[in-house]
């Protein structure tokens, strides 16, 4: 059951969703909920107050430029990514209130059922995935949370028939106290966002947050190959929660890989889906991602003909794999969502055997890169390394043999380096393994910007 938020709330930050939240409860207010906002970032200027604009009036008090939280209110609501040592998080943790995410306030006005998905990676992927079976099965879902629109706008029309699928990120799953879906998915735990959580065991902590409340009747989906998520199973079959685990090679997973063919189930409720050959999205961890999207549409009681149908015509994802363009018979892919070295090696298993060209570099996110180096030399021809981090992966690679190592000032740069030394038939994969805060404002700006390279490059080349 949904409930109501009442009293005077801060929302620090003032992006996607925390303008949300303010939204959503100015609109309680008006209909006579007794709540008021005060929405504070310690940025200002002219871009973020013409976002902010809309929300100024007698509900919504906006304050800009500013790290002070006022003594009187009763919930503090925090920005994902607002790390936890700035001097608004500070002040908020001085008042004594209770400290929570936008999704947990989304769930809390909700009446939906929820779908959760979280992961290091994987998850834009599964939790799109997800959402594509439901609309197939002729289930009404949406997709919110760290995709499609912000959970905060969404929850206020929609009843309980619809399903909200949503991605959800380390740094919301912190900051939960009631988050309850009946459908929690885990893909996996790697060493990400060291910098924000402190430790990898405080960020596992975290991710495993998605699974607090579950009982008996709800879900996990768990990938049982990766070692970081699959502690979390044998618990939560304890404690009685209906655990689905996936494995591609487990015989005993509920979702498997038999003989090339995507499995779910044992027995008598056995189900045959699709080949490994018949998904358009490429490499083992999408195999992971199909398999652990479908565990969770059956879940909910997605039939096998519904799930067949969306793997086999699924596509790959913007900035995840994506094909961008071909150049003098070089084959361009954007990854500029692979921002840690996990993600990297992963997407390393996408080109069966064909010569790699890799693109790494931008903003070291506390992670260590020896293992990353190794498995690059083992893979790649040619690795071109740029941006803040190029001096660690450089030196990370010097105790590599097996690929040269070049070094670029800036992405474009970087680009055109590759497409100096990339033969006709090779990969040229732009996957970085760090965030992109040293030259662009997000992953997907990064993403976009390769993309514009490469087309410049082909405008220019008769034989792409």
């Amino acid at each position: 059951m949904s409930e109501l938020i009442t009293g005077h709330v801060a929302v620090l930050g003032a992006g996607r969703s925390g303008r949300a939240v303010a939204a959503r409860l100015a609109r309680d207010a008006e209909r006579g909920v007794d709540v008021r906002v005060t929405l504070i970032d310690s940025a200002s200027g002219g871009g973020l107050e013409a976002l902010v604009a809309p929300l100024r009036g007698p509900f919504v008090d906006v304050r800009l430029g500013s790290d002070m939280v006022p003594e009187d209110v009763t919930l503090v609501v925090a920005s994902p990514g607002l790390p936890p040592a700035s001097p608004l998080m500070s002040a908020a943790r001085r008042i004594g209130v209770p400290i929570v995410s936008e999704i947990e306030v989304a769930y809390r006005l909700s009446e939906s059922p929820w779908i959760a998905v979280t992961g290091t990676n994987g998850k834009t992927t599964t939790t799109t995935l997800i959402g594509h079976i439901l609309a197939e099965a002729g289930l009404p879902a949406e997709t919110v949370g760290n995709i499609g629109r912000a959970a905060a706008s969404v929850v206020g029309d929609l009843g309980p028939a619809t399903i909200l699928v949503a991605e959800v990120s380390s740094f919301q799953l912190a900051l939960t106290e009631r988050f309850h879906p009946r459908v929690a998915v885990l893909l996996n735990i790697t060493p990400d966002h060291i910098d924000w959580h402190g430790s990898l065991e405080a960020y596992a902590a975290d991710k495993a947050r998605v699974f607090k409340n579950l009982t008996a009747g709800d879900t996990a989906v768990i990938d049982v190959d990766d070692p970081g998520s699959a502690p979390y199973a044998a618990p939560l079959v304890e404690g009685g929660v209906d655990v689905r685990t996936i494995g591609r090679s487990a015989a005993d997973a509920f979702g498997r890989v038999e003989d090339g063919m995507l499995v779910l189930g044992h027995g008598s409720a056995r189900v045959e889906l699709v080949k490994v050959e018949e998904l358009a999205i490429r490499g083992d961890h999408n195999i992971s991602n199909a398999l652990a999207a479908a565990a969770a549409a059956h879940a909910v009681g997605v039939d096998a003909g519904s799930l067949r149908e969306v793997l086999r015509t699924f596509q790959p994802i913007e900035h995840r794999l994506e094909p961008v363009g071909v150049v003098a018979g070089v084959e361009y892919f954007n990854d500029s969502k692979a921002t840690n070295p996990d993600a990297v090696l992963k997407a390393l298993t996408a080109f069966d055997d064909r010569p790699l060209v890799i693109l790494l570099g931008g903003h070291n996110k506390g992670n260590d890169f020896s293992e990353l180096a190794d498995a690059v030399c083992d893979r790649c021809r040619v690795a071109v390394v740029f941006g803040e981090s190029a001096a660690e992966l450089l030196s990370a690679f010097e105790s590599c043999d097996g690929c040269d190592v070049v070094e670029m000032p800036s992405m474009e740069t970087a680009v055109r380096a590759a497409a100096r030394v990339a033969c006709p038939g090779e990969v040229v994969l732009l996957s970085p393994a760090c965030a992109s805060f040293d030259e662009f404002d997000d992953f997907e700006h990064r993403g976009r910007v390769f993309r514009e390279i490469v087309a410049g490059m082909s405008g220019m080349d008769g034989r792409s």
